[in-house]
């Protein structure tokens, strides 16, 4: 993985001689404590992160938490008391003002909550801001931000005030005005909360759209927990300053790390979190050419399973059950051929849970399969209903 950002040991500090914050935080005071004895407050206390390039990062915590503070300095809007600040492997900590004016022209985007739009400029003139600090000619600058504001589906737009649009549209023009300028990095401090819920939505499903063309690195901050798991590669829960876990979505919430993480993660809807691929189990499939219905049986009792799945090769012919293949055998006919089950239930690794549920309802273990069609493993319904419950002892 090539890392785009890297933090070591950041700490931020407000108020004068913030060396002793940094030296009782060492002793291990809190933040509250900290701040009733020196009147130094805490923003950020000795964090470490890596982000990966075309990685959606996402920093969630609550009002105070320092997730804020966090991403003003990773382009430099704010320095950090103490640490490392890495764009590229280059420390960005101690850079002089052009070197850091140069890393926000070329390199870092920033998205804000408030859309932050100049209501005198037509919106293809708030796109091309960005632009024209850069020195880019007037024409270029215009054909640029159209081509932005076409991704985010505003082109027809480009020539109306931003107060002609609703809020969704005018933080789409934000978006497309941190697009404009390419960069590598995109930050985005709590870009959709301003927003109604159904508009909030339909602006973290065309941030996903885009990233999927755009692979560009991204840092979310947000206070919504159900914003994190939608939107996050990784996510870290921040709390006073510090980050408590890092992980995926599904190890957040399938091990929260305290009792701080757990009270979020309680009521989350597990079945858009977890997918196929968390509840799989080995295939264990069997081959046409090779089996006969005994050889098959004696597995499915060893194995201690009702059904297996049949395959010609590669690719998945059926599935057969212990009941129905031992009914076919007593038949004396072609067993295995005629036990098969043609019409089976399947998944892709990524399709999430509450998308099994109609597939569980055959009874049969679902097939999960990959792009081209081959068998990768299978979901017993039992499992799918066993991860919903919290059971962390997946059901074979």
């Amino acid at each position: 993985m090539t890392v785009k950002v890297s933090a070591r040991n950041i700490y931020k500090i407000f108020g004068d001689e913030p060396e002793k914050a940094i030296a009782l935080l060492k002793s291990g005071k809190s933040k509250a404590e900290i701040f009733e004895e020196t009147g130094l407050a805490v923003g950020v206390n000795d964090t470490s992160f890596d982000v990966g390039e075309a990685e959606i990062f996402v920093v969630m915590g609550l009002s105070g938490s320092g997730k804020s503070t966090l991403v003003r300095m990773i382009n430099g809007l704010i320095e950090p008391t103490a640490g490392e600040m890495k764009i590229d492997g280059r420390n960005i900590v101690g850079c002089t003002p052009s070197e850091l004016r140069r890393i926000r022209r070329d390199k870092v985007s920033m998205v804000f909550q408030h859309f932050a739009l100049f209501p005198h400029k037509t919106v293809a003139e708030n796109v091309a801001y960005g632009l024209k600090i850069k020195g880019v000619a007037a024409a270029d600058r215009r054909k640029k931000a159209l081509a932005a504001l076409s991704q985010v589906g505003l082109e027809a737009y480009a020539d109306s005030y931003p107060e002609e649009l609703s809020g969704g549209m005018q933080q789409r023009v934000g978006l497309a005005r941190g697009l404009a300028t390419d960069p590598e990095i995109l930050l985005m401090d709590e870009p959709f909360s301003a927003l109604d819920p159904l508009i909030r939505r339909d602006m973290q499903e065309e941030l996903l759209r885009l990233q999927r063309s755009m692979k560009k690195t991204i840092i979310f901050i947000t206070h919504d927990l159900n914003e994190a798991l939608i939107l996050g590669d990784k996510i870290a829960i921040m709390k006073d300053g510090r980050f408590v876990q890092v992980g995926s979505a599904e190890e957040i919430v399938d091990n929260p790390a305290d009792g701080y993480v757990a009270a979020f993660t309680q009521d989350i809807d597990r079945s858009r979190v977890f997918t196929a691929q968390s509840v799989a189990t080995p295939a264990e499939a069997i081959d046409l050419d090779k089996a006969t219905a005994k050889t098959v049986l004696e597995r499915m009792e060893a194995l201690g399973r009702d059904a297996l799945y049949v395959l010609d090769g590669e690719k998945i012919v059926g599935a057969v059950t212990y009941r129905d293949l031992a009914a076919s055998r007593r038949k004396n006919g072609k067993a295995l051929e005629e036990a098969l089950i043609r019409n089976y239930p399947r998944t892709t690794p990524t399709m999430q849970l509450f998308e099994l549920y109609p597939l569980a309802q055959s009874g049969l273990p679902i097939a999960m399969v990959n792009g081209k069609g081959r068998l990768e493993g299978v979901v017993a319904p039992e499992s799918v209903f066993a991860k919903l419950a919290g059971n962390r002892q997946q059901t074979v």
